[in-house]
């Protein structure tokens, strides 16, 4: 009898659509539909005339499953392109995330000292808060944002992982 990997791994799937209504139903309804969660979706046009969109989903699974994904979004009608950018080599991968920190004091201080380690912009401020816009691996931001948890985190507002493949390979 075959042994079956059953390690969870995460997927950063890159997949090239036609723009137009109902493709992005269509694609978080396979998801939905058959069980599997989605961590991040991002999804906007990347051709000049607009006929095109790319969809980056993160999502995770064994490896069998993020190829059944695989194998159900290619057959969609409207999809020209799938790709596993976590698996099919290089990526870079970024996120934008607005994180609101509310304190005052020594607080404040080492929230605005940790910021600029991160290099993160102040793009809002007042007497009591501060809202930071930060940019970069999803890995960094989620340091970013644990960091700020005993420092006054309010709020997080994220962007969702924007991802191409490296070099001259071209999804």
């Amino acid at each position: 009898m075959p042994m079956t990997d059953t390690t969870q791994r995460s997927a950063t799937i890159s997949v090239l659509v036609d723009n137009e209504s109902g493709v992005l139903a269509r694609v978080i309804g396979l998801f939905s539909g058959r069980g599997y969660n989605i961590d991040s979706l991002t999804v906007a046009p990347v051709d000049q005339e607009g006929r095109l969109s790319r969809i980056n989903v993160v999502t995770s699974g064994t490896a069998m499953v993020i190829e059944q994904i695989k194998a159900q979004l290619d057959r969609l009608v409207p999809v020209h392109r799938v790709a596993d950018l976590t698996k099919d080599g290089p990526h870079v991968a970024r996120e934008l995330a607005l994180v609101k920190v509310i304190g005052t004091g020594e607080k404040r201080v080492e929230a605005l000292r940790i910021a600029d380690t991160f290099r993160a912009r102040v793009v809002d401020t007042t007497m009591q808060s501060f809202v930071f816009e930060l940019t970069g691996a999803p890995d960094k931001i989620d340091a970013f944002i644990e960091l700020m948890r005993d420092l006054g985190l309010a709020e997080v507002s994220r962007s969702g992982v924007a991802a191409l493949a490296r070099a001259t390979r071209v999804i």
